[in-house]
């Protein structure tokens, strides 16, 4: 018993050090992600885009590209995910932020939250965090790294934007993703003879007539490619768990209410599972009562369909069917 204790401080030490590790190399991450993500774009648009047919066509659509992935990485790295502690935010009135459609016919109760008669919109529970003593409604998490309640946490992100991924951040984290991956698989599927080019694979005796370095071409095409598939099946994981109305925590939480809803020989039901295409329309907020579909194709700011306090579920629950009270999972449980 006191090896197994010692064994367990020593991992809980380790871990702790970790964090902090990771928090302070946060900045040097999105650092160099900067100027990958910087040299990259140089590298498509001095040599790849040059050799593009329809050009008056073609160019505008890798500007725009261009455009939503460095725009949605800095609303990302730069939009606080929400706190719990932080007051309901508004929507801003600069170029950037969007309009809602109807918004003169939608109910509203605060801005941020949608309440139509379509849905079925219910208040979250609070619970006492065990970590910091704050009330935190449903779907909040406590980040160890930030050290704070997140509104919709889904996770902590050290090494691409350097903080956590919650309520009011997570629509430009995934559109960041989609973009990041659209962007390197043109890269790849567009560049690829340059690229034969750079190594001397085609036999050209004419010198490299590009402003950018061979290496750094060279370098930039195989970690798009890298990119495209490694980031492209994290995306395909998000979209999934949005799809499902579930958060990256959430989705392992449920698997594990499954399991003790199926040893009861009971059904767990998701309260927050509307429906795929519905999930995906509260998540991006559009549709009736949310914003117009082009928000998907330019990077504007908009907020989400609720403050974080409440939220839609299914018709006729207020929780979890098959989860009964007490055998919610806590920060520190979180499997």
């Amino acid at each position: 018993m006191f090896c197994s204790k010692t064994v367990f401080r020593c991992f809980k030490t380790l871990e702790r050090l970790g964090d902090r590790v990771t928090g302070a190399a946060g900045p040097f991450f999105v650092g160099l992600a900067v100027i990958l993500i910087s040299a990259g774009t140089v590298c498509f648009f001095d040599v790849v885009m040059p050799s593009l047919a329809y050009l008056w066509l073609s160019g505008p659509i890798c500007a725009l590209i261009a455009f939503n992935l460095l725009m949605h990485y800095y609303l990302v790295v730069t939009t606080n995910p929400g706190f719990v502690d932080d007051s309901p935010r508004v929507a801003g009135r600069g170029f950037l932020w969007a309009t809602p459609r109807n918004v003169q016919k939608e109910r509203s109760l605060t801005e941020g939250v949608r309440w139509s008669n379509e849905l079925n919109i219910t208040k979250a529970e609070s619970t006492k965090c065990r970590k910091c003593g704050q009330q935190k409604p449903e779907r909040s998490h406590h980040c160890r790294i930030c050290n704070r309640c997140v509104l919709k946490y889904d996770h902590h992100c050290p090494v691409r934007i350097n903080q956590c991924v919650g309520l009011h951040n997570e629509r430009h984290f995934v559109l960041f993703m989609a973009y990041l991956c659209i962007s390197t698989f043109c890269f790849c599927i567009l560049g690829y003879p340059q690229f034969f080019d750079a190594l001397g694979l085609t036999f050209k005796r004419d010198p490299w007539p590009h402003h950018v370095p061979v290496l750094l071409y060279i370098i930039e095409f195989i970690l798009s490619g890298v990119l495209c598939f490694a980031v492209g099946i994290m995306l395909m994981f998000h979209l999934w768990t949005i799809s499902h109305g579930e958060t990256s925590v959430e989705s392992q939480d449920n698997e594990f209410y499954g399991r003790i809803a199926k040893s009861r020989g009971e059904a767990f039901v998701n309260s927050y599972d509307l429906g795929k295409l519905r999930n995906l329309q509260l998540f991006f907020n559009l549709g009736r009562g949310g914003y117009p579909f082009y928000t998907l194709f330019f990077p504007f700011r908009i907020l989400p369909y609720t403050d974080g306090r409440s939220w839609a579920r299914r018709e006729g629950l207020t929780r979890h069917r098959g989860v009964r009270m007490g055998e919610e999972l806590t920060d520190e449980e979180d499997p």
